[in-house]
């Protein structure tokens, strides 16, 4: 099985709005790793989060503000030869990006944001009263840095998925 780039933009927006979670890497004052999974929307190279004003998050995202974020569709479990473990592997496609992280404060900006959150899951807008605009973090990350791949793809010969289906 083999690993390939995804290198097509349109490709790379599918498996983003495929997915339901994304999860979000930071490195405290210490430089320890913190993984967060989050809700999350995405609009033209932009990742919108929301979370509460205050937490471990927020403390360390206003001294180190840059982020990773990894997306990865629904993996199926794959296989060459039922009988060599070796052969096994996830059938799944990812995306990892880069990105700082900035909170917005403009009223309207949050309620947009809110929508495109909710568009991902929904399909659709919302309207928020002032008292939950106000008191939800939006998080805004412009993605500068993208790679995106697809792995567990079959080979030649025949590969099955755990269901037993066969390509």
């Amino acid at each position: 099985m083999r690993t390939y780039p995804l290198e097509e933009e349109e490709r790379i927006e599918k498996v983003i709005r495929t997915c339901k979670l994304c999860y979000l890497g930071m490195a405290d004052e210490n430089g320890r790793p913190y993984v967060l999974p989050m809700n999350f929307g995405y609009e033209k190279g932009v990742v919108y989060l929301h979370s509460a004003q205050e937490g471990r998050s927020i403390s360390i995202l206003e001294k180190n503000p840059q982020v990773c974020i990894t997306f990865c569709t629904d993996p199926g479990l794959v296989w060459q030869d039922e009988e060599v473990a070796c052969s096994y592997r996830m059938r799944a496609e990812s995306v990892i990006c880069h990105g700082k992280v900035m909170f917005e404060e403009d009223f309207d900006e949050k309620v947009k944001a809110l929508n495109i959150i909710m568009h991902q899951y929904s399909g659709r807008e919302f309207s928020y009263s002032a008292p939950a605009v106000r008191n939800v973090k939006i998080w805004k990350v412009a993605l500068d840095k993208v790679s995106a791949k697809e792995f567990g793809v079959p080979s030649k010969n025949a590969v099955r998925y755990k269901d037993q289906t066969q390509f």
